[in-house]
C-alpha cells in the first residue's frame, strides 16, 4: 500500500511499525451541529482506506475522537441554556446514525475529549516541566512556540518571523494563528470547567487530539488522517506539543483529504450550497449514491459536488446493482469463456493496483465498470458461462468490500431520515416525490406488480398500464425482461 505522506511530501509505503496492526488516528467530529458533506467526504475516504487495508490482510487499530467540548459547543449550549453534555448528545447520536447511513465502519476506539481530561493535564505538565508550557496571570497555559525549532514542518509554512510571546487563545478553527497557542483556558463565568492541578478551566482544542491519540496508540504511531483544513494550525500544533513532550515522532505518516466545492464554490450557508447528509436525504437523494459520489474522486483531488453528478452517481449505483443481480440470477451455460475470464482477471488486478497506488478510487471504479461492459456484452451474446459468473461475483464482492454500495438499504435509510424530520419539525422540507415514493411499502409494490402481471395474462392491458403509470408517478420503475418482472425505486 503506497500513500502520499504530507509530512515528507512523497508517496511512501504505509505499513505498521512496532505493532502487529497499523495504528491510525483520524480527527473526528466536533459535535455542535449536524455533519455536512464536506465532513463526510473525509470520513468516507478514511473508511475506504480502512476497508482496503483490512482487505489486504493488514489489521488496523483505528482511533477517532469526538470533540465534545470547545468554544462553539460552549457558546451554543450557553445560548440554549443546557449543559454541554445534553447539547452534544443529540448531535453525537445523529453523527453515528449518519455514519451508518453512509456505510462507514466504526473504528476500534472512540475517544471523547471530556473523558480524557487527566491525560491532557498530564501532557501539559510534561511541557511545563521542560519550560515549553507557561502560565499567564489569568491562569491559562500556553505553548511556547519559540522552543520548537521544527514548528511548521507539516504545513511547510515559513514561520521565521513569529512574534515571540504573542498569544492566541481563540480555538474556533483559526487558519493562521502561528503564535503561542492555548493549551488550557482559565475558567470564565458560566463556562464548563474542570478542577485540575493546572487550575480550574478547560482544555484548548489542539491538546485534546494529542492526548487522545497517545492514550490509545502510544507516543508514536503509524498514520494520522484528517481534512486538509486541519493541517494548519491544528495538526501542526498536535505535532509540536506531542513531540516536545515525548521526544518521539508523533505520527510517521499524514493523510489529508482535499476540500469539497459545491457547484464550483466553497460550501457556505450564505451561498445556499450548504448540505448536510440529512438535507440531501430529505430532497430524495439516496445514501448509497451520496457515498459513491463522495469517494469517486481521489482524496488528494479537489472535488466539485453538483446535483447533476449526484444524479449520475445514482444511475451508476443502479447499473452496478442491476448487473450484480443479472449475474446472480441468470442461468448461464456450464463452462468458461476465456475472453471474459481474462477481462475479469484484468479488472481484479486493476482494481487492487489502483487502490494500492495512493488510494486511486477513480481508477478502481473504472476497472469495475470496464468489467460490467464486457460481461454484459458477453451475456447478451450468450458467451458468458457459469465459471465466469462465479469469478465476476468474487470480483464484485472484493469491490463492494471497499465501495459498499451494492446492498440496497436506501429506502430504509430514507424512512429513518423522514422519521427524524417529523420529530424535529422538518418534514415540510421533504420533497413531495419522496413522500409519494415511500408511501408504498415493498409489500404494497409487490402486490401491485403481481396484479399487473395477472392483468397482462388476462389481456386486461388497460389495468396493467394504469398500475405501471401509477407506480411510475410515485417513483417506482417496473422492468420487464426475459428473466421476469422486477421493480426498483428511483
Amino acid at each position: 500500500m503506497e500513500l502520499f505522506n504530507t509530512l515528507s511530501g512523497k508517496i511512501e509505503t504505509l505499513a505498521p511499525i512496532g505493532a502487529p496492526e497499523l495504528r491510525m488516528y483520524c480527527c473526528g467530529p466536533t459535535v455542535y451541529d449536524y455533519g455536512h458533506i464536506g465532513n463526510f467526504r473525509t470520513f468516507l475516504h478514511v473508511d475506504v482506506l480502512r476497508r482496503f487495508l483490512l482487505q489486504l490482510g493488514m489489521p488496523v487499530n483505528h482511533v477517532m475522537n469526538i470533540t465534545d467540548v470547545d468554544d462553539k459547543i460552549i457558546r451554543n449550549a450557553t445560548a440554549a441554556q443546557v449543559p454541554i453534555g445534553e447539547y452534544t448528545a443529540k448531535f453525537e447520536t445523529a453523527f453515528f446514525e449518519d455514519l451508518t447511513a453512509l456505510s462507514i465502519q466504526l473504528p476500534e476506539n472512540i475517544a471523547h475529549a471530556t473523558d480524557c481530561i487527566p491525560e491532557m493535564v498530564s501532557l501539559i505538565q510534561q511541557l511545563a516541566a521542560k519550560d515549553i508550557a507557561y502560565q499567564t496571570e489569568d491562569g491559562s497555559w500556553y505553548f511556547r512556540l519559540a522552543r520548537d525549532p521544527d514548528y511548521g514542518k507539516l504545513s511547510k509554512k515559513d514561520l521565521e518571523n513569529i512574534e515571540d510571546g504573542a498569544r492566541v487563545d481563540v480555538d474556533e478553527y483559526e487558519k493562521d494563528a502561528a503564535r503561542d497557542f492555548a493549551l488550557w483556558k482559565a475558567v470564565k463565568p458560566g463556562e464548563t470547567s474542570w478542577e485540575t492541578p493546572l487550575g480550574t478551566g478547560r482544555p484548548g482544542w489542539h491538546i485534546e487530539c494529542s492526548a487522545m491519540a497517545t492514550k490509545f496508540l502510544g507516543n508514536s504511531f503509524d498514520l494520522h488522517a484528517g481534512g486538509e483544513d486541519l493541517m494548519f494550525p491544528h495538526h501542526e500544533n498536535e505535532i509540536a506539543q506531542s513531540e516536545c513532550a515525548s521526544g518521539k515522532t508523533f505520527a510517521r505518516h499524514w493523510m489529508h483529504v482535499r476540500f469539497l466545492l459545491v457547484e464550483g464554490k466553497k460550501m457556505s450557508k450564505s451561498e445556499g450550497n450548504f448540505y448536510t447528509l440529512r438535507d440531501l436525504l430529505l430532497k430524495g437523494y439516496r445514501a448509497s449514491a451520496i457515498r459513491f459520489l463522495l469517494i469517486s474522486v481521489p482524496y488528494r483531488n479537489q472535488m466539485n459536488f453538483t446535483i447533476d453528478s449526484l444524479t449520475e452517481s445514482t444511475n451508476a449505483v443502479d447499473r452496478l446493482r442491476t448487473f450484480a443481480k443479472r449475474i446472480k440470477t441468470t442461468a448461464f451455460p456450464e463452462g468458461l469463456d476465456e475472453t471474459i475470464a481474462a477481462a475479469t482477471t484484468k479488472a481484479e488486478h486493476d482494481y487492487t493496483a489502483a487502490l494500492a497506488n495512493d488510494l486511486n478510487t477513480a481508477e478502481a471504479r473504472a476497472a469495475i465498470f470496464d468489467l460490467v461492459r464486457a460481461a454484459n456484452a458477453a451475456a447478451d451474446h450468450g458467451t458468458l458461462r457459469t465459471e465466469n459468473a462465479s469469478h465476476i461475483l468474487r470480483v464484485l464482492s472484493l469491490f463492494d468490500g471497499v465501495f459498499a454500495v451494492l446492498e440496497d438499504n436506501d429506502a430504509a435509510i430514507t424512512r429513518t431520515a423522514l422519521a427524524w424530520a417529523e420529530q424535529v419539525g422538518r418534514l415540510n422540507e421533504a420533497s413531495p416525490e419522496l413522500l409519494a415514493t415511500l408511501a408504498l411499502s415493498d409489500a404494497d409494490i409487490d402486490a401491485l406488480v403481481a396484479e399487473r402481471t395477472q392483468a397482462k395474462k388476462t389481456r386486461n392491458f388497460a389495468r396493467a398500464d394504469a398500475i405501471r403509470n401509477d407506480l411510475l408517478a410515485k417513483g417506482i420503475l417496473i422492468e420487464d425482461s426475459k428473466d421476469g418482472v422486477s421493480w426498483k425505486r428511483k
